[in-house]
């Protein structure tokens, strides 16, 4: 009750069934970035009244159509305007006429039936309600609502590409709502690092959300602050990127900041030569056949030396010091 219906009419020019869906999503995505309606096909936010006509060949005038209404899902759209194509082109071939009239798309059975005749226009008795008055809408008015648009989808993927430099997959995934694009660009926001942003937000947030079945961002425990914080600490060699997925998940569960956690539990990455050096050195003197074997090239054995390492420290060792260490000990 009290729900406001808004009607879309597209000119006459749409000319495949695939054509159709895409311009129904493109639609869809839009009203839904903008507010207007949550899209919900199913149930009944959303609707779409096909309107299908075929020509020969060749022929400028358009047949006469049918309308196949209320259709509620994409894939039934798509069935819908191919089985009435092709029914129409059968009753022309076989000498009939089409009627014009209101059809009903029955999913089950995957084809379209008729509702009710409409040959003339004046069957649908139009007459004008005296307490409704004709609505004039300007050009002013109509620029003034184009120019307080907010940045539609297409033009924010384009931005995020050639602005932020994030692949085009990373702009599709981020626009797919309004709330996730402006949620990435309040990380990037207080950090400024687009791609790596990117990644925790399809890699950790994303994932999280599915994996707990949440459906939007209003149910998210953590912060844009959050995630922030912890690329922050990253970036300043405090955490390794290993010990950061632990963080999230305790930042996702705790709803605690990421500085919070680290000092809590201890989490901060050593980053001291000498410590790491003594680490190294206790892990080769356990492994003196396998070290020299990596001496003499075996290679596979790298990861072996540097796992046992990082196990040592409880995953707080820097990996490249790690590395670098372990690379003089071979050389020396």
């Amino acid at each position: 009750a009290c729900v406001p219906l808004l009607e879309i009419v597209s000119e006459p020019d749409i000319r495949s069934a695939g054509e159709a869906v895409r311009y129904v999503r493109k639609l869809r995505e839009i009203l839904v970035y903008l507010g207007v309606c949550d899209g919900n096909m199913n149930e009944g936010s959303l609707r779409v009244d096909a309107n299908v006509s075929v020509r020969p060949v060749g022929q400028e005038k358009f047949g006469t159509r049918t309308e196949t209404k209320n259709v509620n899902s994409f894939k039934f759209l798509e069935q819908a305007i191919n089985y009435e194509r092709q029914r129409q082109i059968e009753v022309l071939e076989d000498g009939g006429e089409i009627v014009q009239e209101t059809r009903l798309f029955d999913a089950v059975r995957g084809i379209t039936v008729s509702m009710r005749s409409k040959e003339e226009a004046h069957d649908y008795r139009y007459f004008p309600d005296p307490d409704l008055l004709p609505v004039v809408i300007s050009q002013s008015e109509i620029e003034d609502a184009r120019a307080s648009l907010p940045e539609l989808p297409d033009a924010k993927r384009e931005r995020f590409v050639s602005t932020l430099g994030l692949p085009k997959l990373d702009a599709e995934v981020l626009c797919q709502t309004r709330e996730m694009a402006d949620f990435f660009e309040s990380v990037v926001a207080l950090h400024n690092d687009p791609k790596a942003a990117s990644n925790w937000m399809m890699g950790g947030v994303l994932k999280n959300m599915n994996r707990d079945g949440m459906e939007t961002l209003a149910q998210l425990p953590v912060k844009a602050s959050h995630i922030a914080g912890m690329l922050d600490l990253m970036k300043s060699g405090a955490i390794s990127s290993k010990i950061a997925k632990d963080v999230f998940e305790e930042m996702w569960t705790s709803g605690k900041s990421a500085a919070e956690i680290v000092k809590e539990k201890g989490l901060t990455q050593i980053s001291d030569t000498s410590e790491i050096e003594a680490i190294v050195d206790a892990i080769i003197a356990k492994n003196p056949s396998e070290f020299e074997r990596l001496k003499g090239g075996d290679q596979k054995l790298t990861g072996f030396f540097v796992g046992q390492i990082m196990r040592e420290s409880k995953g707080k060792a820097n990996p490249g010091m790690v590395n670098d260490l372990l690379k003089k000990k071979m050389e020396g």
